[in-house]
């Protein structure tokens, strides 16, 4: 048995579900291939909140954080869901902390992002819940919002249904060919599915939906976790009262005031243990677990005792950037990986893929994303991004 369509996407996460939208959106055929159920929590693109946010290392990373809100808009408009939630972030840089903190400032300087920046004086007399070593300073940027996983992965899985996309899950890819000015053949089952043009945002799996094309590229998988916590008075943590916050050190560590229920999420950025997308556990680490409650209780002691904590793959390069664009020698095969920090991008992201495979282009400069530059390579430094 075999189908026709335009596109096929294989992986339904947050950047899949992104491209199989704005693909469909643009009025093209296009099948959407999830080997798991939608919603599931194997990945990367589960539970509840994520950040968005403009404060990044470079310019070029705030740049596309515009776009990104305004992706997230679109979207808000086009599902009639309210998806992002303004709450404002605030980075924290301990004295001697190992990222810089003039990266920043000047990163949205260049872009003229109105922020800021505070002593640990200032911050204390706006915000009562944060206690904070001497020497502390803080970037705050009113912008920063909460925008939610699991519910916004499914409102773009929707809007791609509505657009004309077809989406079908438990469909576990075992082989994909490139057969030149034939096209692309995915095989699922015991069925063939031929396309145009074909994209891989399978993360974790996404070497082994390319072995098929004899290309491989370097990714180390990760197991991270988040973890919430009751405060005994939750009021002070709520949003307009509490902001986003992340600690700008190693380790480093980040989190967020009360969204949908009573409690506060927080996580350490990375650190996980490295695992593979099929062989990794379900059950958290206690000792990262005691580790993110000794740092809670030092510097929000109202945070209150751990309920519950949820594990999540990272999919890393050694760069911490973005995979997005074709794979060297197969240019009808296009490949999105979002190196751990990529949600709050996920429908812009898609809407880059979906773009590159419909015309051939983007307005962005994909170069610096490429799968082939040096920054990928297994022996490449790692380098560390928040």
């Amino acid at each position: 048995m075999s189908e026709q369509f335009e596109y096929v996407v294989i992986g339904l996460g947050g950047l899949g579900s992104g491209a199989a939208y704005h693909l469909a959106k643009s009025g093209h055929s296009v099948l959407g291939l999830e080997q798991f159920e939608l919603g599931h929590e194997r990945g990367a693109s589960h539970d509840t909140s994520r950040i968005l946010r403009h404060s990044y290392h470079t310019p070029e990373y705030v740049r596309l954080t515009f776009d990104a809100y305004d992706d997230w808009a679109s979207l808000e408009a086009d599902s009639g869901e309210h998806l992002v939630t303004t709450v404002g972030g605030l980075d924290l840089f301990p004295a001697g902390a190992v990222i810089d903190i003039e990266e920043y400032d000047s990163s949205l300087r260049a872009l003229e992002v109105g922020f800021e920046r505070l002593d640990r004086d200032e911050i204390a007399a706006r915000w009562p819940q944060f206690v904070l070593p001497e020497g502390t300073r803080g970037l705050y940027q009113e912008r920063g919002s909460i925008v939610p996983a699991a519910r916004g992965v499914a409102a773009m899985q929707a809007m791609a249904r509505k657009f004309g996309a077809e989406l079908r899950d438990n469909s576990p890819v075992s082989g994909v060919r490139d057969l030149g000015l034939d096209g692309i053949e995915v095989t699922v089952g015991d069925s063939t599915v031929r396309c145009r043009r074909l994209v891989v945002c399978a993360d974790a799996w996404t070497n082994q939906v390319l072995a098929g094309l004899n290309w491989q590229v370097h990714l180390t998988t990760t197991l991270e976790q988040v973890t919430y916590f009751e405060p005994g008075d939750a009021t002070p943590f709520a949003p307009g009262r509490f902001p986003l916050w992340i600690w700008m050190d190693d380790p480093s560590y980040y989190g967020f005031p009360t969204y949908g229920e009573a409690t506060v999420k927080a996580a350490e950025d990375c650190g996980g243990a490295v695992v593979t997308g099929d062989d990794r556990t379900f059950e958290p680490d206690p000792e990262r677990r005691a580790r993110l409650a000794a740092f809670m209780e030092s510097t929000f002691p109202g945070s209150g005792r751990p309920v519950r904590s949820k594990t999540c793959l990272y999919t890393l390069t050694n760069d911490r950037d973005f995979l997005i664009g074709p794979v060297p020698g197969h240019d009808n095969v296009l490949v999105g990986v979002g190196a751990g920090h990529s949600f709050k991008f996920a429908p812009t992201i898609g809407r880059m893929l979906a773009e590159v495979a419909a015309t051939g282009h983007t307005g962005y400069d994909l170069h610096p994303f490429r799968l082939d530059r040096p920054g990928v390579a297994a022996d490449a430094p790692i380098l560390w991004m928040v």
